[in-house]
């Protein structure tokens, strides 16, 4: 007969806590803004929110100290400015909270290798035969001691992310069933839609495509990268369908709604040229980020008030990962000197 797991402190009714990272690779572009951070922005009055942004997962990529700390910092601004407002929402750095490194061993101790051998990030280097670290191999679990470190209840992902949901739900399910009801289980949120940003040349937008527009870079610079973006070959006359057009697609995030609705019949009745749209398109991109830009100016002018809110929202990510580490190191019998608990045996298996 299997015995009972130990009683041990069962983690309390969470209230919905949402939870994501960012890692800081490269400035933020659209893609980074209309597929997750204005998601992060939107759920700040969900309940409880954390963010944090994942200078430990950037370490796989990015190798020269200097630029990262700078690349840490640009992102804490970047956030706050795009509307990320502490005082309703933690935003600290990863690596601030050595209790999730702590916590990654404990959950690598019940992870399977063949688990972390089918994740995609590892399968698609080892398919186009490039080089493989440790790092990346395990970044799953990395990433689901983020997620379980803050009993996170909601995690919003998009659709290439949600594999990773997974693995972490499964490695809490396995700790609980070893040894208690230790960790909440997280439910990923899609972002609306699941909607694809294009970039300037029609596929997704991503640095590794040399595509992207940055939000925050210079309003001249990106003026010239939107004139130069591809476009079809067809006469001015001819009608153009909105829906299959990249150029139509960007306007569309920025624009205002009448504005968007307008252009849309332009297309389809045709007689216009894409310059036309493109200058519509830097015009608006211009407006929408209008007030970001001036509240990163006055951010920049005032360094410490961003290290403020890093330091700020780093104690409390750390009080709550320092409870929950706790509450696993209890559970597996890394704590001495305590009587052992006799309590009716905690139900096994994950919770949801």
């Amino acid at each position: 007969m299997t015995p009972e797991p130990p009683a041990t402190a069962a983690v309390p009714a969470a209230p919905t806590r949402v939870l994501s990272g960012i890692q800081p690779t490269g400035r933020f572009h659209w893609g980074n803004y209309f597929g997750a951070i204005r998601q992060y922005i939107d759920l700040q009055d969900a309940g409880e929110a954390y963010y944090f942004i994942a200078d430990l997962h950037a370490l796989t990529t990015v190798r020269d100290p200097a630029r990262l700390r700078s690349l840490v910092h640009d992102a804490a601004v970047d956030l706050v400015a795009l509307g990320l407002d502490p005082s309703r929402a933690t935003l600290f750095v990863q690596s601030d909270v050595p209790e999730v490194t702590e916590l990654t061993w404990l959950l690598m101790t019940v992870t399977p290798m063949g688990l972390l051998e089918r994740c995609h990030a590892y399968k698609d280097k080892k398919t186009r035969g490039l080089p493989a670290d440790a790092g990346l191999f395990t970044y799953p679990v990395l990433m689901s001691a983020d997620i379980l470190g803050y009993d996170a209840t909601v995690v919003p992902v998009g659709e290439d992310q949600v594999q990773h949901i997974e693995v972490c739900r499964d490695l809490a399910g396995t700790f609980n069933h070893l040894y208690g009801d230790v960790f909440t289980l997280p439910k990923p949120r899609l972002v609306a839609g699941g909607a694809r940003v294009p970039g300037t040349d029609g596929q997704k937008m991503s640095k590794s495509y040399d595509n992207t527009l940055d939000v925050f870079e210079d309003a001249a610079a990106q003026r010239k990268k939107i004139m130069r973006i591809t476009t079809d070959s067809r006469p001015m006359e001819a009608p153009k369908a909105p829906e299959d057009d990249h150029l139509f697609a960007l306007y569309a995030l920025v624009a205002p709604e009448a504005d968007r609705l307008a252009m849309a019949d332009l297309y389809r009745r045709g007689g216009f040229g894409y310059g036309e749209v493109k200058k519509a398109l830097a015009a608006a991109a211009a407006d929408f980020f209008a007030t970001a830009r001036a509240r990163r100016a006055e951010l920049e002018a005032a360094p410490d008030r961003i290290e403020a809110i890093l330091a700020a929202g780093a104690e409390r990510a750390r009080a709550k990962a320092r409870e929950v580490l706790a509450r696993a190191r209890e559970a597996c019998g890394l704590t001495r000197g305590r009587v052992a608990r006799a309590a009716a045996p905690t139900p096994r298996g994950p919770r949801s």
